[in-house]
């Protein structure tokens, strides 16, 4: 029993490390990405009138508008991507943590199992299923067998050791699906806070040329804002992508814990029918 309760945690415990492995090696390679684009890329000559990219983007040249916005426009870029990256790894995890097949059709399967007292078949569908609910399931169906056997527990105690077996199986699939997540909440909140930063910055810098130069310039005034924009736009962009897939993998994380309770309690309940 002891061994049995030390290599799960085990597992998590390397899975963690893993994952805060990814997580910083994804965001440091994000912002390497970001500031090669905006550098070699958007600031490449060709783009800027007489080759010059101190001087003013050839009309018509987004990248060379979107270079101008400065340096902030690399960090916002690295926000879109750290975002980027992390929805196409929570769509992965969570698609291996589905499992096989439609989530719904296979509970109802183990119901049937277990309605007819058929606990090896409905291990067997488990470990074809593969996902999290059939891990959470697998283990209580191995539990199942054991406490049967055990005559030194009372019935109700075998209910609450079953019951606890559960809830452990489901403690440790649970990090597994809303890992990264605070990583999606948080780009949801700092990106628009960073483009406002890069948004106020030009606009100062705007302004400050504005008064150096001595007279009115409308065109440069237009200009100086328009590339002060370009930070608030960015910014918005990746905060509303990280908030639509924080809500969207949120909901698919419910509906499948939710599913694995459901599960849970209707296991329990023909483990307590079959000890009368």
């Amino acid at each position: 029993m002891s061994t049995q309760s030390v290599t799960p945690k085990a597992k998590v415990s390397l899975g963690d490390k893993i994952g805060g492995w990814f997580a910083t090696f994804a965001i440091l390679i994000a912002l390497v990405v970001a500031f090669i684009i905006f550098f070699k890329v958007m600031g490449n000559p060709k783009n800027f009138e007489g080759g010059n990219p101190d001087g003013h983007p050839i009309p018509g040249n987004y990248l060379a508008m979107i270079y101008k916005g400065g340096f902030i426009v690399p960090l916002l870029m690295t926000c879109v991507l750290v975002v980027i990256v992390f929805c196409i790894e929570r769509m992965w995890s969570l698609t291996m943590a589905s499992g096989k097949g439609n989530l719904t059709l296979f509970v109802r399967k183990l119901q049937n199992f277990l309605v007819n007292n058929q606990v090896s078949e409905a291990e067997e569908a488990c470990n074809k299923q593969r996902g999290s609910l059939a891990n959470v399931m697998k283990a209580g169906f191995k539990r199942f067998k054991e406490l049967h056997e055990d005559k030194t527990l009372e019935n109700d105690q075998k209910v609450l050791a079953f019951q606890k077996e559960l809830e452990e199986a489901k403690s440790l699939e649970l990090p597994m699906l809303s890992r990264n997540l605070v990583i999606l909440s948080t780009l949801a909140s700092i990106s628009v806070l960073i483009g406002l930063i890069g948004t106020v910055l030009g606009m100062i810098k705007a302004f400050s040329a504005l008064a150096t130069a001595g007279a009115p310039d409308a065109l440069a005034l237009a200009t100086g804002i328009s590339e002060a924009l370009i930070n608030t736009a960015f910014g918005i962009s990746g905060s509303t992508v990280a908030i639509i897939m924080y809500n969207y993998f949120s909901a698919k994380i419910d509906a499948m814990t939710y599913r694995i309770d459901e599960a849970g309690f209707s296991l329990s309940q023909t483990f307590a029918a079959s000890l009368k």
